[in-house]
């Protein structure tokens, strides 16, 4: 059994920073890609930022420069650091982990339960 949870949002005001953590725990054999999406009221998920197990990452170009995205894979946790927090980045966070599950030999996806971010204008 795969658990994934997220931590890190909150309130902040335009301009300030926040850092958002996703860790995977439980029966897993290795992690591939970790990603970040966001969900804003009447929008569809979107994808932020990604991450390779090769350390490759992408963003949105509404992000770059900005938000940056790293991982742990001691830890199995991925993070996602948001600097120059704008209105517009208000949303439900959710992070994507794909991985291979103890004992199954292929991949699964796994999501975060989605944490609120919310920056004050």
């Amino acid at each position: 059994q795969v658990q994934v949870a997220e931590s890190g949002g909150g309130l902040v005001q335009a301009g300030g920073s926040l850092r958002l953590s996703c860790a995977a725990s439980g029966s897993i054999f290795s992690i591939n890609g970790m990603s970040w999406f966001r969900q804003a009221p009447g929008k569809q998920r979107e994808l932020v930022a990604g991450m390779t197990s090769g350390g490759d990452t992408n963003y949105a170009d509404s992000v770059r420069g900005r938000f940056s995205i790293s991982r742990d894979n001691a830890k199995s946790t991925v993070y996602l650091q948001m600097n120059s927090l704008k209105p517009e980045d208000t949303a439900v966070y959710y992070c994507k982990i794909v991985l291979r599950p103890k004992p199954t030999p292929g991949l699964a996806v796994y999501w975060g339960q989605g944490i609120q971010v919310t920056v004050s204008s």
